[in-house]
């Protein structure tokens, strides 16, 4: 049981359970009836992507201080959010599922702030 922090596109792991996508639109050129078999996402929750604003400032970022800018944005934008944020948490403790982004790099992905926000309320966070 626990929640996994994934990449979005790459294969399950046999652990993994229900993948959700945290991502402001869908895959490209992908049906929407192979999203699952692709290992893109079972279930879309875009509430917990970044605006299309802070998207296309994430995209921009070249130093850590705009990292850092980027971040402080996001946790900003997810503040509202804390119920989603608290049922993913509670679920963690109940099923195995997974939530992740397209991103190549977690480092630079909003995925690794979404990590610290489950974190923060009290998820169980597998690796």
């Amino acid at each position: 049981m626990g929640v996994r922090i994934v990449r979005l596109g790459n294969e399950r792991g046999a652990e993994e359970g229900l993948r959700i996508g945290t991502v402001r639109r869908p895959p490209r050129g992908v049906p929407k009836r192979e999203f699952a078999s692709r290992d893109f996402y079972d279930v879309w929750l875009p509430d917990l992507a970044p605006s299309e604003e802070l998207l296309k400032r994430a995209r921009a970022v070249e130093s850590d201080r705009d990292w850092a800018a980027f971040v402080r944005r996001y946790r900003a934008e997810m503040k509202p959010k804390g119920r989603i944020l608290d049922l993913l948490a509670a679920l963690s403790h109940r099923t195995s599922f997974s939530v992740g982004c397209y991103c190549e790099d977690e480092a630079r992905c909003h995925r690794s702030v979404l990590r610290e926000l489950l974190e923060t309320r009290g998820a169980k966070i597998e690796s």
